[in-house]
């Protein structure tokens, strides 16, 4: 099953547009200029913003940019797995590029993926964007949720043939046409919340082998442009990512909010035992500083500036809420995403 990509491979890019109007037009540009790709398919997901003429003003830049209305959203299907399920049909490279419509990618994105495939032998190439983050609310829960996926979704053991662990970013997924219609495609992973991690589950068990790594100096994105998008978007990923269980929820808000709490306790009992405001706060200090100290390492180990510790504390609260926030969400039977409400449940493995 081993396939080795030559100059003559071709990719098609297919870009799931939905209110995207202030960020696809950075996106499909960093695309057209690349070489490697043929054609860029838009899909607009039911935009009510300028989405569609801006894709239509691409058109006029590019000839590769091509515009999709996606019909109807069918019963059972998640909108963004169908839109990128039309957009997979007109197709016609060897390979299918998935990316979100504010995904920014270097000039090399497509080739870099390629050689990735080549170099290692497998079919399906998923990068872990480099995050952009402009507001203290995304440098506090992004940085903190990526070192918590870190021990998660490790790279080498996705990268492990003879591992059963699966993983995917949906931000960049480059994935042979024939595996992807072999294995069925978003078809078969219709309804699932993670549609990455369902599709990278769905070719790892159909025997694949799978490429997942940093896509730093590859690619980058600004997940969330609002703290209302913030919470949505993580509300609706973090219940299933962090295990889909009452169990490890808590087990995660209790690694996230015990040290806190540690620190509140070292501070009274200097408190009790001096009665002193200076000896208090250089004793809260001391367990700020020491937990600045591990999260920096963790932070470093993921990917990010161990200077982003400073924005540790109000991340550990922001996504112990959040967390919760999305285990409600998932014992409701209600998502809301994009305008959109769909019906949740314990989350379900990528049928085989």
């Amino acid at each position: 099953m081993r396939h080795s990509p030559s100059n003559s491979d071709r990719v098609s890019a297919i870009v799931p547009a939905r209110n995207e109007e202030l960020v696809l037009a950075e996106c499909v540009r960093s695309l057209a200029v690349q070489p490697q790709i043929i054609e860029i398919l838009v899909v607009n997901d039911h935009s009510t913003d300028g989405t569609a003429e801006v894709v239509r003003g691409l058109m006029q830049e590019s000839a590769k940019v091509q515009l999709f209305e996606a019909p109807d959203l069918p019963p059972g299907w998640v909108g963004k797995s169908h839109a990128v399920w039309i957009g997979a049909q007109a197709a016609a490279g060897d390979w299918l590029l998935f990316t979100d419509a504010d995904a920014q990618h270097w000039p090399v994105s497509a080739a870099k993926a390629l050689r990735t495939a080549e170099r290692n032998g497998v079919v399906m190439v998923s990068y872990s964007p480099e995050q952009v983050m402009q507001s203290w609310y995304e440098r506090a829960v992004i940085p903190y949720v990526y070192s918590r996926l870190g021990r998660r979704f490790r790279f080498e053991e996705v990268n492990d043939s003879k591992s059963t662990a699966a993983a995917a970013n949906g931000q960049f997924i480059l994935i042979r046409r024939d595996v992807y219609q072999a294995v069925g495609g978003h078809a078969r992973i219709a309804g699932e919340v993670l549609e990455d991690v369902a599709l990278a589950k769905r070719v790892k068990k159909s025997g694949y082998p799978i490429w997942f790594g940093s896509g730093k100096g590859t690619v980058r994105v600004r997940m969330y442009r609002s703290f209302e998008a913030l919470w949505q978007g993580w509300q609706k990923n973090l219940y299933p990512l962090m295990g889909g269980s009452l169990e490890a929820v808590i087990g995660e808000i209790a690694k996230a909010i015990l040290p806190l709490c540690a620190i509140a306790f070292l501070a009274l009992a200097v408190w009790q035992a001096t009665l002193s405001a200076r000896y208090t706060a250089v004793a809260a200090l001391f367990g700020i500083l020491v937990l600045w100290r591990l999260d920096g390492r963790a932070l470093r180990l993921a990917g990010f500036s161990p200077q982003l510790a400073v924005y540790s504390l109000p991340g550990r609260i922001l996504y112990a809420g959040i967390l919760w926030s999305s285990l409600q969400s998932y014992q409701r039977g209600r998502l809301v995403w994009k305008g959109r409400a769909y019906p949740a449940d314990t989350p379900r493995a990528s049928k085989g």
